[in-house]
């Protein structure tokens, strides 16, 4: 669905607020209570110090104790579990299986959950399948086979056990042979196995076992969602879901995200809107999902009403949604706000770093990007690869080309990050933009992986603003190579031609691209005004304020001119007379969108316009001169970056 289409559903976003008037549509986690980590303070060893206990003092000694050791493992402090457990006189069953339950939840803990297991006297089947599970969560599969054999009563907790483990560690085959053996299944099992099968990609057999289940279980229903989704049959994914009788939370969930992940986000947060009304809670992946469809769509004000709601609920100290309001507002362009909620998040992990390093590379605050990994660093917080592909795009928009090469070295020396492609493109983009050709094809040639089309299409796109053509030909041959129905090989080419005025070139290009039957994907910029998206394609003629819009940059283009500005006419990538090249620029979309925007949009607020393809010179000239005359401040995203126009500066200073 197109993005012209959110127009339809304006009243889905107008009427939002209403929506968004209470809090019980949420819920932290789950429905059930919270618990409180035990005061870590606390000396555990005292309750071994009571001489000669009743009965009843001992009964409630091991109850308490049980419960203190089960919160500090759902607090992820087995430390404080072990002294708590090594301080208890006396223990149940129940007892060693808590503690063991808390190895069993940390990978490379395998060893001691043997030891462990080995010291239990009497265990039970729940001891054996804590250990099977154990064995599983630290890859030992083979070890867990043979573990099993040695059970001496065999559940169907133990079985399912089993198979999720296969499933869990890819051997989907061993999981299918034992489903076939086993003596007895339920619905966990048969729902285990079609969300195996979904996960591997094999929705044929999903299918045919979700048919042969005796009992459907809302899980079995929710695989086949996700595995529609997957598979791009949103149509499929649709027609199971209104077949569905109960749903659950995880299945809304599956299918907003669907809807999300198929470029569907318009029908995403009208599903969401729907689950609202019917008084379903919301959760932390509700909410995750719903804000990345803010971010996809560019409506600021629809996460801005998510964001009022949840700072009303127990929600707003999840790290996760925090993590996701942070990046919707830098990627609809309020880095203050998302700097704002990321100095007030109680607690920070990696991912929550990430998103405010990306972020601020993103939008061209290089110095802040690359301090604030510093001071990650400095809190002991361990980078990951992703933090590298933000600090490398910092570098990248601040052309710090050795200072680049330097942290590429460093992530792989230091850090032992192995190099990823989004690191190469980072690289090659940063060498490409700097007009480093020679050195950004030496690397291409040293990959340890074959090249593949983002980094051909990362080092054509520089070949424009360098106007090379032998580097452009190498480029787009390889990438046609690669990806032979690219629409971005040919347009690039041809822009590198027309950037030439080789027009022999550019034609022979695009009868290329029609004998190929490649189509070029159509550039177009949109803008919300008053929670309604409106769209513009160069030369729009659909827009039913056209002609106000028209007059307001006829306007604007006598006032610039009197201020200096001279059309960039290379921009316009057609062989014509200048006068019309003229009025081919004047009618880019992005122009057209801020003329609306200087139209509709508050005097006190920034005008925001987003654009699906790069901006061009003229442009982004254009731009810096209609922000000092109409004394406006301009914010244009485009696929490569922010630029933020004020005063007639742009903060890339001219480097993009």
């Amino acid at each position: 669905m197109h993005l012209l289409e959110l127009r339809r559903t304006a009243s889905v976003l107008q009427r939002s607020s209403s929506l968004f008037r209470i809090s019980k549509h949420l819920y932290y986690k789950s429905s059930t209570p919270t618990f409180q980590c035990p005061n870590a303070d606390s000396n555990p060893h005292t309750l071994s110090s009571v001489s000669s206990p009743s009965p009843q003092v001992n009964e409630h000694h091991i109850i308490s104790s049980n419960k203190r050791i089960t919160a500090y493992i759902r607090c992820g402090d087995l430390n404080s579990a072990m002294d708590v457990f090594l301080s208890m006189k006396m223990r149940t069953t129940v007892t060693w299986n808590s503690i063991l339950a808390g190895f069993s939840s940390k990978p490379g803990k395998l060893k001691d959950a043997e030891e462990l297991f080995d010291k239990i006297p009497e265990p039970d089947t729940v001891s054996y399948n804590v250990m099977l599970a154990c064995y599983f969560k630290n890859g030992a599969v083979d070890a867990a086979k043979e573990f099993f054999n040695q059970v001496p009563v065999k559940d169907i907790a133990s079985w399912n056990t089993m198979v999720s483990g296969f499933l869990q560690n890819g051997r989907m085959d061993e999981a299918q042979e034992l489903f076939c053996v086993m003596p007895t299944r339920n619905a966990v099992t048969w729902n285990a196995m079609i969300s195996g099968y979904v996960e591997a990609g094999n929705m044929e057999s999903a299918l045919d076992l979700f048919e042969k289940a005796p009992v459907k279980g809302v899980v079995a229903w929710t695989g086949i969602i996700t595995g529609y989704m997957r598979c791009g049959k949103v149509e499929l994914a649709e027609k199971t879901f209104e077949g569905m009788v109960d749903k659950n939370l995880v299945t809304w969930n599956a299918m907003i995200a669907g809807y999300i992940e198929n470029g569907r986000g318009e029908d995403g947060l009208k599903l969401f809107k729907e689950m609202l009304e019917l008084g379903i809670r919301a959760n932390p992946s509700t909410l995750s999902s719903v804000l990345l469809a803010c971010s996809n769509l560019s409506v600021l004000k629809f996460g801005k009403q998510v964001h009022q709601l949840m700072h009303k609920s127990p929600l707003y100290l999840d790290a996760t949604v925090g993590t996701s309001l942070i990046s919707m507002y830098c990627k609809c362009g309020v880095l203050e706000d998302a700097w704002k909620l990321f100095q007030e998040m109680p607690r920070k992990d990696v991912v929550t770093w990430n998103a405010m390093i990306s972020g601020y590379a993103q939008h061209g605050v290089s110095d802040k990007a690359l301090n604030l990994f510093d001071e990650m660093r400095n809190k002991e917080m361990k980078p990951d690869w992703i933090t590298f592909v933000g600090v490398l795009s910092a570098c990248n928009h601040a052309g710090l080309v050795d200072l680049g090469i330097q942290y590429f070295e460093k992530m792989q020396k230091e850090y032992g990050i192995k190099v990823k492609p989004d690191h190469y493109t980072c690289i090659i983009d940063l060498l490409g933009r700097a007009g480093k050709f020679t050195e950004a094809v030496d690397l291409i040639e040293k990959m340890p992986f074959e090249p593949y089309s983002a980094v051909y299409g990362t080092l054509l796109g520089a070949c424009r603003t360098h106007k090379n053509l032998d580097i452009a030909e190498f480029a787009a041959k390889n990438l046609l190579s690669v990806d032979p129905l690219n629409p971005a090989a040919y347009v690039q080419l041809a822009n590198v031609y027309a950037s030439n005025k080789k027009w022999e070139s550019v034609s022979r290009v695009r009868r290329s691209m029609k004998e190929n039957k490649v189509i070029k994907t159509p550039g177009y910029s949109w803008i919300e005004i008053k929670s309604v998206i409106h769209e513009f394609r160069s030369g729009d003629r659909l827009h039913s304020e056209l002609g106000y819009i028209h007059d307001k940059l006829n306007e604007l283009e006598k006032k610039m001119k009197l201020a200096g500005y001279v059309p960039n006419l290379e921009s316009a990538l057609h062989d014509v007379g200048e006068e019309q090249k003229e009025q081919l620029l004047l009618w880019h979309s992005e122009k057209l969108a801020i003329a609306y925007g200087l139209m509709r949009v508050p005097l006190v607020e920034p005008i925001r316009v987003f654009k699906n393809l790069r901006v061009c010179e003229d442009c982004h000239q254009a731009t810096k001169f209609i922000s000092a005359i109409e004394h406006r401040e301009i914010v244009v995203r485009d696929t490569t970056r922010f630029h933020h126009f004020k005063d007639g500066r742009c903060s890339c200073g001219d480097y993009w």
